[in-house]
């Protein structure tokens, strides 16, 4: 026959046996099923599509229709060889199906993770109305899978929690798992917790699904809590899932001891290290602070991934060490995207802007395309050089390639606008998110108070109260600066006075220095110095510093000396003090004062940092300072500005004599 020959050569003889049978089949009454089950069983597992496809074509040519048995391990083949339509046609061209065949669906788009689909197979199942057909536990942990790929919320995750207890899968520990992973993806560690502890009969992924649960929730006490039950139970111990995730919530609570222990559980248990492992210990000692104990376990590893490298480099940019994670960078060959990220999101953490850019040029020149993780790292960037024109560009790259939904990246460029002057642009970004989190608001009401519109600030705020959004200590630090660089005092102290009362947060210090800033500004400084005097907490230099500025503001020279000697305590290393102060006796008159600040600055060491300013032409980015010479057209930028200033002078402005900065520099 031609059909057997090549098959032949692939297949054993027991295989052979399988096929003589099924072919003999055809050609008498009975059909011998489990003999074309096991082919085509065999034909999926050792991925031989062709063959599965030439027995498939033989029992169509002879019009056999394959029950729920036969057509079920086709739709598995079709399902691992990624052709969903023809599985789904074999599945609707069943006579009578059972649960056998919707299960076998089912996982066919589990398996290639298409959740809507999964769900949409699902509801037919159930509305199928069928006695042969009624889900079963394989059928739940399908569902389960889906609606945690699709991140659905609580509520339905409660009603198949319920489908589960009126149909007796609760006791199943594979649906028990599923749905435990399920609520802790919805952030009802909670429930999972609850089901966790009911459950009559647990298995290792019982407890790593729960500790990876509490992990990832932010729940880093509970985790190590249930870590520490684990190695008192009798029957399971700690695996290397386990220890990754306990590691994960060290690092995340920079619990450097608790950590130590989980490694030297593992060397004790002698539990094979894996690269994952390798990972989650070096994050812990990079993050921590032992960077020569991550630095070993790199060195001594065989195999590293771009999660090796990138665990590294963020420890190194954490504390500061950049040509040291550069160095790090450098080292890996084949970088991958979170590689690259990592080392962009450590440059703009520590302030070295052009660096972050010129990588991400590298990036591209190597044929790696940024992704949102990239865009809101090196967003800050721009924004920092008020880069308007690059914003714009990423602006629009970002919607050309479909990551303008994302979040982060569209906080990072209602961010970037308004640090370039630009409110309309970060407008109309935030009129277009499609869903507006308290992330999103609070990014728009900051950009409106950065620009000192109080008004469309708190309109804001409110609005945001309205649609159900609750505030977070960040929001309400942004509705606060904004009140304070505009003096809407009684708004101001309307919202200060309902964080605890209706929001339930405690104001920090933050809050209490923006509060002093909008009384001082406004020039109750009586008021700001009895705020200051009642606080529940110490008050830090931040408060201090905002009644400094009003008492400058306020020329009050005897309250300005008396703050400016607590901050002399607290913080004797910021010139800003100094020159408040000084300016302050200055404008008094009180020279003789202003000179002690002057030499008591000299004494200490300091100088004032000039302040930097920068502008973008056709030949690049120029950065300047105060009396800069170094450009090349210095002359002829002098001249233009002292024509500005005569003009200026010719319309009545007086410029104001501030403390000379060649006197403070001395």
């Amino acid at each position: 026959m031609w059909f057997t020959k090549p098959l032949n050569t692939q297949i054993s003889a027991q295989t052979n046996g399988y096929i003589q049978r099924a072919l003999q089949g055809l050609h008498t009454d009975g059909l011998d099923l489990a003999a074309y089950g096991r082919l085509f069983q065999h034909f999926t597992d050792r991925r031989l599509p062709r063959q599965a496809k030439q027995l498939h074509s033989r029992l169509v040519l002879f019009s056999v229709k394959p029950g729920n048995f036969l057509a079920s391990k086709l739709i598995n083949f079709y399902s691992r060889a990624n052709q969903l339509k023809q599985a789904h046609k074999v599945f609707d061209e069943i006579p009578h199906k059972n649960t056998f065949a919707w299960n076998a669906l089912l996982i066919g788009y589990s398996i290639r993770n298409m959740h809507t689909d999964t769900l949409r197979v699902f509801s037919a199942m159930v509305e199928s109305g069928s006695p042969e057909v009624k889900p079963d536990n394989f059928t739940i942990t399908c569902v389960m899978k889906a609606l945690g790929g699709l991140f659905s919320g609580s509520d339905l995750a409660k009603e198949v929690h319920c489908f589960v207890l009126r149909n007796g899968f609760d006791s199943d520990v594979f649906v028990a798992n599923c749905l435990m992973t399920f609520y802790s993806r919805c952030d009802e560690v909670g429930m999972a917790r609850s089901l966790f502890d009911r459950m009559p009969e647990k298995d290792i992924v019982s407890w790593n699904s729960m500790i990876a649960g509490y992990s990832q929730a932010g729940c880093y006490g509970e985790c190590k809590e249930l870590y520490r039950e684990m190695l008192e139970s009798v029957e399971l111990r700690p695996d290397d899932v386990t220890a990754v995730s306990v590691l994960q919530a060290c690092v995340q609570s920079s619990d450097l001891k608790f950590g130590m222990e989980v490694h030297r559980f593992l060397n004790e248990s002698r539990i094979e290290m894996n690269v994952m492992l390798y990972n989650a210990l070096i994050g812990l000692y990079a993050r921590c602070g032992k960077l020569d104990c991550a630095q070993e376990l790199f060195d001594g590893m065989s195999e590293k991934d771009d999660v090796t490298y990138g665990s590294l480099v963020s420890g190194y940019m954490f504390h500061g060490f950049v040509d040291k994670a550069m160095d790090i960078f450098r080292e890996c060959t084949n970088r991958s995207l979170s590689t690259w990220n990592a080392m962009i999101s450590g440059l703009v953490q520590n302030n070295r802007h052009e660096a972050a850019i010129e990588l991400v040029r590298e990036m591209q020149a190597c044929g790696v395309k940024p992704n949102t993780v990239t865009l809101s790292s090196v967003l800050p960037a721009i924004s920092y050089f008020s880069n308007l024109k690059v914003g714009k560009e990423i602006h629009a790259h970002t919607v050309r390639n479909n990551f303008d939904w994302n979040i982060y990246v569209a906080t990072a460029i209602i961010d970037t606008y308004a640090k370039s002057g630009f409110l309309p642009g970060a407008q109309q970004v935030f009129d277009q998110a499609k869903y507006k989190s308290l992330v999103i608001w609070t990014a728009i009401i900051s950009a409106y108070a950065a620009h000192g519109d109080a008004y469309v600030s708190i309109g804001l705020f409110y609005k945001m109260l309205s649609s159900g959004i609750q505030p977070d200590e960040v929001t309400f630090t942004a509705v606060l600066t904004a009140c304070s660089h505009s003096g809407v005092v009684d708004e101001a102290w309307k919202i200060f006075k309902a964080m605890f009362p209706v929001y339930g947060i405690h104001p920090s210090v933050e809050h209490y220095a923006c509060m002093v800033g909008v009384l001082s500004r406004a020039g109750r400084l009586t008021e700001a110095a009895e705020l200051i005097q009642n606080m529940s907490i110490e008050p830090s230099a931040k408060v201090w510093g905002a009644l400094l500025n009003g008492a400058s503001v306020a020329r009050d020279v005897e309250l300005g000396k008396f703050v400016w000697d607590r901050l002399f305590q607290m913080e004797p290393e910021n010139t800003g003090n100094y020159i408040i102060m000084a300016n302050l006796y200055s404008q008094a008159g009180r020279w003789e004062e202003a000179d002690k600040v002057r030499e008591r600055m000299k004494e200490v060491g300091l100088q004032k940092i000039p302040g930097i300013s920068w502008i973008e032409t056709s030949d690049g980015l120029h950065s300047f300072i105060a009396r800069d010479a170094s450009n090349v057209r210095t002359e002829a930028i002098y001249e233009i500005l002292e024509g500005l200033l005569g003009l200026m002078k010719e319309k009545g402005y007086v410029l104001q004599d501030e403390l000379d900065e060649e006197r403070v520099n001395g």
